[in-house]
């Protein structure tokens, strides 16, 4: 984010605060590309928001506006500028209900409590889909008004090209484009006139005073009632036991009906093949993140999502009519190189970073949430004299400058005792992450030094993977 953009946040939530911002703290990243920003005053705190992506803001905006107005769990649009593309939004904190799930499921126990927070979720959802769905400006919908057939085939497409070709999965291309156009057919039988949430998953769902609340919609359009279901109670990594999933199907239905009279065996003859649809863009967006984008921790979904995928194919009974696509799906359940993926990186990855306080402090990409910054500003500054100007941290001037303070040799060696403990802890408990950040005025001489002298250090005495990056000088070279 570009500084002017953070100060357009911080006068956003003084003006709508009316007090001083103190704290301004950029949230890891998701998914997405958007880009949240925690901002605290004295007594009040709310969420900045930038996003280049216009169209996508305002399909949010506008679908937060008409929730709300429908009484739905939708957080407050406290200000908005859109020119410059950024809002300000109700800080709903930071408890999803994917980590709710983590913090109080053991093993493969799904306790009653968790039950009822699933329960009161699909409630709720059925609000979004038959409430939500009357009135909603449909012309907001971006990229398109419906989950239609162009939708599906995007999608469809979208796991042909970044998971069955990136992890060379073989199949026809032509038979399975027709098998495409099966499923579709099929999925088109089901009624439409509703609102597809579209990314309705445990990690877009809040808890707040024990409550569901609700964000990351912007991608919803017209659509059938079972794609959301579908997408909730298949969240990968969320893991539910099939017992339950049929439990809270059952539930999900029996609501419904009371709105809406449906029939049960038609409404799960489309059901599963949405489930179907939904696991593939899923596989497709862990393919895009994972194999192409190289962001590992997306592939830790991949064997839920085959675990998912194994039991939806026990049991979907339309597989003859589309041969070509269940055979390369059951290719995908058979790979042992994908049902092992997140276990190819057995041994303990620590990400240095070094970096400029001025840009802020780097957010931890692995989704573990763990690490040390490191403050290196009180340490002799080489970038006060101006034969070190051009120089960095790697120079060898800069560094016979440090070999010669004390000061530095004294800091590393204090990094070198903390960071070792946790570095064992994690290899002897088989943690996969760690990060590591230092940060000084420009990151240009003491951050980087002490980033490349951590990384030899922790090269030299564990056996462990180091990715080094240096953030200001990565941005100069731009």
């Amino acid at each position: 984010m570009e500084k002017n953009t953070k100060l357009l946040l911080i006068d956003m939530f003084e003006k709508w605060a009316g007090e001083e911002a103190r704290s301004f703290v950029m949230l890891p990243p998701s998914g997405s590309y958007r880009e949240y920003y925690r901002i605290t005053g004295r007594d009040r705190t709310a969420m900045g928001v930038y996003n280049a992506d216009e169209k996508e803001n305002a399909a949010f905006l506008q679908f937060s506006k008409h929730f709300k107005a429908k009484g739905l769990a939708v957080p407050d649009i406290y200000s908005e500028d859109s020119s410059n593309h950024v809002y300000l939004q109700e800080d709903l904190g930071d408890i999803t209900l994917y980590g709710f799930l983590q913090g109080i499921r053991k093993g493969d126990d799904f306790p009653d409590e968790l039950k009822a927070f699933y329960k009161k979720t699909l409630k709720s959802l059925i609000r979004f889909q038959v409430d939500g769905n009357n009135g909603l400006d449909y012309t907001y919908c971006y990229p398109r008004k419906a989950f239609d057939k162009q939708s599906m085939l995007w999608d469809l497409h979208y796991f042909k090209y970044y998971f069955l070709k990136l992890a060379r999965v073989p199949f026809d291309e032509q038979s399975l484009e027709d098998d495409y156009h099966q499923l579709i057919e099929l999925l088109m039988e089901a009624e439409q006139d509703y609102f597809l949430y579209r990314d309705f998953q445990s990690r877009n769902v809040m808890v707040v005073d024990e409550e569901p609340y609700f964000i990351d919609y912007q991608g919803g359009r017209k659509g059938a009632l079972q794609y959301d279901v579908a997408s909730l109670l298949f969240d990968a990594k969320a893991d539910i036991p099939n017992e339950i999933r049929n439990e809270l199907l059952d539930y999900y239905i029996d609501e419904l009906n009371k709105i809406k009279p449906i029939d049960k065996d038609q409404f799960k003859k489309h059901y599963f093949g949405y489930v179907l649809i939904r696991i593939m863009q899923a596989m497709g967006a862990y393919g895009f993140r994972g194999f192409y984008e190289k962001k590992e921790h997306f592939l830790k979904s991949i064997p839920y999502a085959i675990e998912n995928l194994k039991y939806l194919l026990s049991i979907i009974d339309f597989k003859d009519k589309m041969p070509t696509l269940f055979t390369a799906l059951t290719n995908v359940t058979e790979s042992e190189e994908l049902i092992n993926i997140s276990q190819d990186k057995e041994v303990l990855t620590v990400r240095i970073t070094s970096f400029s306080y001025k840009r802020g402090i780097p957010v931890d990409i692995s989704g573990n949430g763990g690490g040390f910054v490191f403050d290196c500003r009180a340490i002799h500054n080489p970038g006060r004299y101006p034969e070190y100007a051009e120089k960095t941290g790697k120079d060898e001037e800069v560094i016979a400058f440090f070999g010669k303070e004390p000061e530095m040799s004294e800091f590393l060696t204090d990094v070198y005792s903390i960071v070792d403990k946790s570095v064992e802890k994690y290899i002897a408990r088989g943690f996969k992450h760690l990060m590591v950040n230092f940060g000084c005025t420009g990151g240009q001489h003491r951050s980087v030094f002490s980033a490349e002298q951590l990384s030899a250090h922790l090269l030299n005495k564990y056996k462990v993977k180091v990715e080094l990056k240096h953030v200001e000088q990565d941005m100069k070279r731009k």
